[in-house]
């Protein structure tokens, strides 16, 4: 810094040498963000440690070159580079953000600024250009709009099959119940007017009444697993309970639910999400497990809501993480992301599966609650 200062600003008095030195030792102990100066033309004539962190260059790569080849093929065709040096001169001071590019080809997002520096006449030395590498913010900021949308995705999704389980409910619910009253009524006719002389026919209308019996219950359980009305009227923690007791009863394992938490008043997206997590990871169990018992538990702590569902099945394969999203766990995180919380699964070959999950009380609560 102190030699180009040198050739920039000529010949200086012992005072302004060690004004010179310190200046140096301050901007090269800048290590997050890269300080260098240009002259006129845009050329680079100093580099601090910063800029070599942020671009990958060493001073002697980059010393002599134009400032330009930090800037993408599509920004130079622009002549972006070339309206930044043009936008400080006229207004002493240019400021941009965009993607930038280092040496080894690699782009990071970055705030730039390039100052204008006279001598003491008022003609040009050159530029000062201070570069601050924004890429974590942008993956953040990014990131928060991804939850965000899948936020509104999910809860359209949700909505969509609430309406369709009310009207698997309602409409078609309604009109299996009409079906078997009429097919009762034909039933006390026929046993009124043939009695026993036709018992092939009294024997098909019975069956017949068994199979919409049947139809009504299988109606019940998909217009449930769509959206069960429990967790609508009674909250998570009776949700997962109905839903291990009703995992018990189809499926023979046995299943045991535990609720460590005073009574939650979770948001919607909350309530929905928890519940589909354990939902998915049932199903995997009913699926793939083999396993003769299984606990969900739901608990706080520290301000954090812990979820675990664990089995004693067979456990995952030893060629687990599988490609795709064979067990639903891509799905799971995702819904624990979108509640700002992390999930992980542990498993080992013949030693069942535990799926944990851990979500900050405040992401999850109402607000006055939370």
């Amino acid at each position: 810094m102190l030699q180009c200062s040198s050739a920039l600003y000529g010949s200086r008095n012992l005072s302004d040498i060690e004004i010179g030195h310190r200046y140096r030792l301050l901007i090269d102990a800048v290590q997050d963000y890269a300080i260098f100066m240009l002259d006129p033309a845009g050329n680079v004539t100093s580099w601090n440690p910063g800029a070599e962190r942020a671009k990958g260059y060493a001073p002697d790569d980059i010393v002599g070159q134009h400032f330009s080849v930090f800037y993408s093929d599509e920004d130079v065709a622009a002549n972006k580079p070339a309206q930044l040096l043009a936008a400080a001169t006229l207004q002493g001071r240019a400021e941009d953000e965009g993607w930038r590019v280092r040496k080894d080809g690699s782009r990071f997002w970055a705030n730039v600024v390039i100052t204008a520096v006279h001598d003491e006449n008022g003609a040009l030395l050159g530029f000062a250009k201070i570069t601050r590498d924004l890429s974590e913010r942008r993956r953040l900021e990014e990131l928060e709009r991804a939850v965000g949308t899948s936020s509104l995705v999910q809860q359209a999704r949700e909505n969509e099959q609430k309406r369709i389980a009310r009207e698997l409910h309602d409409d078609l619910g309604q009109q299996i119940t009409a079906l078997k009253m009429t097919l009762a009524l034909h039933e006390t006719e026929l046993v009124q007017h043939v009695g026993t002389d036709a018992p092939g026919a009294l024997r098909s209308v019975r069956e017949l009444a068994a199979q919409i019996d049947t139809m009504a219950a299988s109606l019940r359980r998909i217009a449930a697993d769509l959206r069960p009305p429990v967790l609508d009227d009674l909250g998570l923690e009776a949700a997962l309970e109905w839903m291990t007791e009703a995992f018990e009863q189809r499926y023979g394992v046995s299943a045991r639910c535990e609720i460590q938490a005073d009574a939650l008043r979770l948001n919607d997206l909350a309530a929905i999400c928890l519940y589909r997590v354990v939902q998915e990871a049932l199903t995997n169990v009913a699926r793939h497990a083999h396993a003769n018992h299984v606990s969900v538990r739901l608990s706080t702590e520290n301000r954090q809501c812990h979820l675990r569902i664990r089995d004693d099945g067979v456990g995952l394969p030893e060629d687990f993480p599988p490609r795709g999203d064979a067990f639903g766990l891509v799905g799971m995180r995702e819904r624990i992301l979108l509640l700002g919380g992390v999930l992980s699964v542990e498993s080992s070959p013949g030693n069942g599966v535990t799926i944990d999950a851990q979500v900050p009380l405040s992401r999850i609560l109402v607000k006055d609650q939370a």
